[in-house]
């Protein structure tokens, strides 16, 4: 049986490139692509695939959100994080999320595929390259890592946070999240109280800062 696989990436030639090598492996099947994190949830919710390879850095939803809601809707889905980013803050953030695997993207196919079938059988797969920046007493205290102000915010006030950085006005948001208006702006005042932070240009250097978001994906 094939080891059914989404790719979520928001660059298409990184998502190409992948799954034509990937389909090129007996037994495993790209089942559909996203280029943003909502985008991959709501495919999981589709289509249910045994693996996401899954960016850390995309528009609208970020891999660390979209893997915490994939693992908290369909825990025998597995994620693994494929980014550029060997910081602690990306791996400590995706691994406390659910991930269960992270590999950097200069890794080889022979990597991707390895991590891919370790993961499928209930296996953690850490890229040598970040490896020795992970040890158990590190992934056990991961709430140390996060920002203490960070840890004040609501998963659903940390979607809209990331949005507002990335430009997106209050009714953009209430689109996207479904809710209203008045929502949306009861959210804004949330972040603003909880972090002390009251302009929308210090908050999105904050999310940046943060790892929510990035000028570059």
């Amino acid at each position: 049986m094939s080891i059914r696989v989404i790719l979520a990436d928001d660059h298409m030639i990184m998502r190409q490139g992948v799954r034509a090598m990937l389909e090129k492996e007996p037994d495993m099947e790209v089942v559909a692509e996203a280029d943003n994190g909502r985008t991959a949830v709501e495919l999981t919710r589709k289509l249910q695939p045994d693996v996401i390879v899954m960016d850390l850095t995309m528009p609208d939803l970020n891999g660390v959100e979209a893997t915490r809601q994939v693992v908290a809707e369909y825990p025998g889905v597995k994620v693994l994080a494929l980014s550029m980013h060997s910081d602690k803050r990306y791996v400590a953030g995706v691994l406390g999320a659910g991930a269960s695997g992270y590999l950097l993207k200069d890794c080889a196919l022979e990597e991707l595929v390895r991590a891919i079938h370790a993961v499928v059988a209930n296996q953690t797969y850490l890229s040598p390259g970040i490896a020795g920046i992970v040890v158990e007493g590190y992934i056990a205290h991961l709430p140390a890592t996060e920002s203490a102000l960070m840890s004040n915010l609501t998963a659903r006030e940390r979607e809209v946070l990331q949005l507002i950085a990335e430009g997106k006005t209050i009714k953009e948001i209430a689109s996207t999240l479904h809710v209203s208006v008045k929502t949306v702006e009861t959210h804004r005042q949330q972040i603003m109280n909880k972090l002390d932070i009251y302009s929308v240009a210090e908050l999105t250097k904050y999310a940046i800062r943060e790892g929510l978001t990035a000028l570059e994906g």
